[in-house]
Order: structure tokens, then sequence, then C-alpha cells
């Protein structure tokens, strides 16, 4: 193969793995400006990818194993913001139970279950697709993978623009101001966490019914913390967001591309290396922006 082919392989499988991350770190990105910070970003892709895979069996359709995939990660949602408003349970511990959890469950129920292979369909958009370099890697994929398209500046516009959005931040900055006028904090803060489950939902049932056609044990193998990690390097900025998961989604490219190449390296360090590379690079464009004030910080009326 020659370079360009390599750089074209590398560019179209970056663009597929950058995907299932960019859905979720839009919901992320929403549910931290909430101040809701949200660990079990990691078990709502997990579960939503074998949920997807499922029903997708069941019903023999990739597209409705796809919603089921989204209402999956949006049910997680719901378990997650329940415990932490409801029941004031630490956000973090909750967290990290869901994603234990469902790693558990599915890993069980992998080991019991066969299903059937489905796959939702590629699409080629007539002359973008055959740019060269760039054609292949943004003009032919899965169809889901063109909804980022809308979901993107959806997202941007419900934080920055409407009054929802408004509210969100007024919650994720100042919870108690925002409690005064009327706005209704916690539950401000779950349909954020519903809006991150539904989109975290709908990446992990991407890689698995998109990309993978199927579903293997820990298949989303941290890329929730990833998501995480791109929102707080990214400065809780989308756009900055949205370059941490193309860095990593490149790296990891990369890695599977290296061996094909005839570049030999150790296992684990070819494993390892996406991670470093994405952390490494994302480190170096961190913004200074601050944090949302009241992040992660639990609200609980007193009067």
């Amino acid at each position: 193969m020659t370079a360009a082919d390599n750089l074209t392989t590398i560019l179209s499988s970056g663009m597929r793995l950058t995907a299932p991350l960019a859905f979720a770190a839009c919901g992320e990105y929403l549910a931290h400006r909430a101040g809701a910070i949200n660990i079990s970003v990691e078990g709502m892709m997990l579960g939503a990818a074998f949920g997807s895979v499922a029903v997708a069996s069941a019903t023999g359709s990739a597209t409705t194993g796809l919603v089921a995939g989204a209402l999956v990660g949006l049910v997680i949602a719901m378990v997650h913001g329940n415990l932490v408003h409801r029941a004031h349970i630490n956000t973090f511990v909750v967290g990290l139970v869901l994603n234990a959890l469902v790693l558990g469950l599915t890993t069980f129920l992998i080991a019991i279950s066969t299903f059937t292979s489905h796959q939702v369909t590629k699409i080629e958009i007539p002359l973008l697709s055959d740019l060269p370099l760039i054609g292949e890697a943004l003009f032919t994929g899965r169809w889901p993978m063109y909804l980022l398209v809308l979901i993107i500046p959806l997202t941007w516009w419900l934080v920055e623009r409407s009054r929802w959005g408004l509210e969100l931040r007024a919650v994720g900055e100042d919870p108690i101001a925002a409690d005064l006028t009327g706005i209704e904090v916690n539950k401000r803060r779950r349909q954020a966490l519903m809006w991150c489950g539904l989109l975290a939902g709908l990446g992990g049932a991407y890689l698995a019914v998109g990309e993978v056609g199927s579903f293997n044990q820990n298949m989303t193998d941290g890329r929730g913390y990833i998501v995480l990690a791109a929102v707080i390097f990214g400065g809780w900025r989308l756009g900055r967001t949205m370059l941490g998961c193309v860095l990593f989604g490149l790296a990891d490219a990369m890695r599977l591309a290296l061996p094909s190449m005839g570049l030999t390296l150790d296992s684990h360090l070819l494993m390892a290396m996406p991670y470093l590379l994405a952390i490494v690079v994302m480190l170096m464009f961190a913004s200074s922006k601050r944090e949302p004030r009241a992040l992660a910080k639990p609200f609980q009326r007193t009067i």
C-alpha cells in the first residue's frame, strides 16, 4: 500500500471510531454544563451496545436495535438521576456502581446468549465520496454517523441559545440562585442526564450495530471515560470536546493500522497508545476556561 492509501485507511477508520465518542460527548458536555457530572456514561454505552445487538437479533432490524440501544442509555440515565437527586447518593458512587453492574450483567448475558449479526446501511454521498484522502473518511459511512451533523449543532443551540439551556447553565453555575428564581434545579439536572443517556446510548448502539455488527465482552473498553476526559480537557467547550474525540479516534485507528504497515511494537504499548496520545495532545490544548461552579455539587433545598 502507498502512503496515501495508508493515510486514507487511518482517516476512514479514525472517523468511524470517533463517531461513538462524539455522540456520547455531546450528551456529557450538556450534563456538565448543568452541573451533573456523569461517571456512568461508560455503563450507558456498554449497556446500549448489548441492548442494540439483542433487539436487532430479535427483530431482524439493525435500525430498531439502534433505537433500543438509545433507550437503554436513557433508562440507565434515569436510574442514575433518581439515585442521585431523590435518594441523595453520591454521584461518583452511583456512576461507578452502575458501570460495574452493567459490565457484570452484560458479561453474564453474552455468555448464555446467541445473537445473529445485523448492521445498519452504509451510505456513500455521490461525488464527495470520491474526493482524495477525505472522501472515504467523511462521506462513506453507516447512516447514523451523519446524525452528528444535526446533533452537534443542536446540542450547542440547546445549551447556548434556548431558554432551557439558559436554565441548565444557571443550575450549573449557581443552583441556589436558580432555585430562588423558580427553576427546579434537580429536575433540570435529571433532564440533562437523560439527554446524556440518550446520546451515550446512541453512541454505544452505533458501535455495536453500526461498525461491529455484534457484541463482545466489554466492547466499549473504557471509551466512556475517554468521553469524560474529552469534556474536561476541552474546557467545557463543545468544539474542543469534539476535537478530543477526533484525536482519540485517530490514535485508535493508528494503533490498528501500524501492524499492517509493517511496524511491530509491544502489544501492551499498542493498546495503551491511543489513550496516552489523546491525553497528551488534549493536555497540550487544554483550555484555561473554568468548570461550571456547581459541577458535581449536590443540591438539596433547605426550606
